[in-house]
């Protein structure tokens, strides 16, 4: 059963960068589209960036686009999140997921494989 593990997470500045790094155990990540999504304290997770399987395609969701972007390293069996000029509405726990099936062009959340979060907090 694969798992994700989150790290690269922390407390940083406003317009400071950070990158999040997921990694797939005892599973791999090449075949399957991925995707970060974010809580913030006190609502509901939201999407955040994803890419297709073959990473052709990438989305970001409107408050990140032209900061964040989500990569894919196959050798590594990594997908990572580089954010940059943070602001403090970034501030979120931070989750990876993987699409449960191969050559998807998106995750589907009810069914995907999720990691436990890594908690970026954003001073002002």
């Amino acid at each position: 059963q694969v798992r994700l593990v989150e790290s690269g997470g922390g407390l940083v500045q406003a317009g400071d960068s950070l990158k999040l790094t997921c990694t797939a155990i005892d599973g791999t990540l090449g075949r399957y589209a991925v995707a970060w999504f974010r809580q913030p304290p006190g609502k509901e997770r939201e999407f955040v960036a994803r890419m297709s399987w073959d990473g052709r395609r990438k989305y970001y969701a409107d408050s990140v686009q032209g900061r964040f972007t989500i990569s894919k390293d196959n050798a590594k069996n990594t997908v990572a999140l580089q954010m940059n000029s943070l602001k403090p509405e970034d501030t979120a726990v931070y989750y990876c997921a993987r699409d449960r099936y191969p050559s998807g062009v998106m995750v589907v959340a009810a069914t995907a494989v999720w990691g436990q979060g890594t908690q970026v907090t954003v001073a002002a």
